[in-house]
This record gives structure tokens, sequence and C-alpha cells, in this order.
């Protein structure tokens, strides 16, 4: 089990050994554009799936909004 703090809010998964584009498929955010922090640090895109969380990581999940 692993847990992770997204936007300030506890989650907790099942799954071991995660990587930053796992938990994008868990949480139903596949196609978005995001950017991602993770312990203050930002996660380019291209490392999405080379970026392994660790249990207690904090992350900052923003989407951009189109508009005009």
């Amino acid at each position: 089990m692993i847990t992770l703090y997204i936007n300030g809010n506890r989650r907790d998964f099942e799954q071991e050994n995660m990587t930053v584009a796992n938990l994008i498929q868990i949480l139903g955010l596949e196609g978005k554009r995001l950017a991602i922090e993770c312990n203050g640090e930002i996660v380019p895109r291209g490392n999405f799936a080379a970026a392994f969380l660790r249990s207690s990581d904090k992350l900052e999940i923003v989407g951009a909004v189109g508009g005009g």
C-alpha cells in the first residue's frame, strides 16, 4: 500500500511501485493537460512513466483550463 497526499488530501492506494503515469491513469486524468509537482519539484511530462512515487509523497496536480 502507498499513501500519497494529493492537493492536500490523503489518498491510500493498493498498488506498490506506482509511477506518476500510473497515478494519472488511476485518477482518470489521461489525455488532460496537467502540471504535476512532487515534493516541491516539477515532474516533466516526459518523465511521468519513470517518476516513481513513495509513500508520504506530496503532490500538487493542476489541470489547464481553456477559455476565452
